[in-house]
């Protein structure tokens, strides 16, 4: 004989001879030649034989919940309103008890999560094993691809998807105003002149379908564009003419390239020339030019002031040859400014030098 209690908690199951009997509920029990197998019913069950065998019992059926997963599936399993795991393909058996389960199957075999899942359950170090994810910046637009296939366009926020072997990717573009840097352009004037030109453009995405489906590298297309409207421009011009009209070359690159840009799905907003470099033996020849028509522009310049110089000596010496009033005044002039460079007067010798001296400083009546 041999004696088991079962608790108000417990089940047991009566075995003979490796065969399944009946189910035992809480009381206390004497058993012959048979073995009993006592389970808590808060935990999960776990059946010692083939599980159907147990299910013939109604008594025993009506006790367990049973979770059959498929190989497709995955089924989420709270536990008091708390995800407790994730049960994958296979055969689960709970008892119907005191503790509350909840059980959210959901197809993997499809990408879209369209199971009423919360954002924060699908971030659990759970479920992420079996989630894929994916952020679209604010300042970012995007394209959903799967299976290799265009599905729609996705703005700001973060997406997920279930992780299978269906290929998901997404194509993604910075809406934000870009700058194309366009440098070493190395270009033929129409007189055989080579200049390298440096340049830059502001341009944003406007259609991103535009620019990702139907265009491959839409960043690399605008470059050349821009490279090919430059040449279009430089090499219809000699290089005096360019410097000429230097200030045209922004309107024209613009609206060359302006219409390419749309067809890019790309909205072209700015272009400018940060430098044109020119070649040693070029660069020599214009120093040398513009030094020429310095010391031209020097010249004309001192022969001017010359010119006005001669034309007032001239006005003055008409005035002092009709005034002798005007003449005596300019001669003191000029006398007080001899006097003004000399210090020291030295004079040896009879009255004469004195009157000689008189003679020059004061004037005659």
């Amino acid at each position: 004989m041999k004696y088991v209690q079962i608790g108000a908690y417990e089940i047991g199951l009566v075995f003979k001879n490796n065969t399944y009997k009946r189910m035992l509920k809480e009381g206390n029990y004497w058993f012959w030649n048979e073995t009993v197998t006592v389970y808590d019913l808060t935990k999960q069950f776990n059946s010692p034989i083939e599980l159907n065998i147990l299910l013939q019992d109604e008594v025993l059926a009506d006790a367990l919940q049973v979770i059959e997963v498929k190989d497709n599936e995955i089924v989420l399993q709270y536990q008091n309103g708390l995800l407790n795991q994730v049960l994958t393909a296979g055969r689960y058996t709970f008892w119907k008890s005191f503790v509350n389960y909840e059980f959210i199957y959901a197809d993997i075999s499809r990408v879209e999560i369209s199971e009423q899942i919360s954002r924060a359950i699908l971030q659990h170090k759970l479920l992420v094993p079996y989630i894929r994810s994916y952020t679209v910046e604010s300042y970012e637009n995007a394209l959903l691809f799967i299976d290799g296939k265009y599905v729609q366009q996705l703005n700001s926020g973060v997406y997920y998807w279930w992780k299978n072997n269906i290929p998901v990717s997404v194509g993604k573009v910075d809406t934000r105003q870009l700058q194309l840097e366009i440098n070493g352009q190395e270009i033929l004037t129409r007189d055989k002149a080579a200049l390298r030109i440096n340049g830059q453009a502001q341009y944003k995405v406007a259609d991103i379908e535009k620019a990702l489906l139907q265009n491959k590298d839409y960043d690399k297309q605008l470059y050349i564009a821009f490279q090919l409207a430059l040449r279009e421009y430089i090499g219809g011009l000699t290089f005096d003419e360019l410097l000429e009209k230097k200030e045209t070359i922004v309107p024209f690159i613009l609206n060359a390239v302006r219409e390419k840009a749309l067809a890019l799905g790309v909205e072209v907003n700015g272009f400018g020339i940060r430098d044109i470099i020119l070649p040693g033996e070029v660069k020599e020849i214009m120093n040398q030019v513009l030094i020429a028509e310095k010391k031209a522009q020097a010249n004309i310049i001192m022969r001017r002031e010359e010119t006005a110089s001669t034309r007032s000596l001239l006005n003055t010496a008409k005035l002092m040859e009709e005034n002798n009033m005007l003449f005596k005044l300019k001669e003191m002039e000029y006398v007080e400014k001899i006097a003004d460079k000399i210090s020291n007067i030295s004079v040896s010798g009879n009255g004469a030098l004195v009157e000689q001296l008189k003679q020059i400083f004061v004037p005659q009546k």
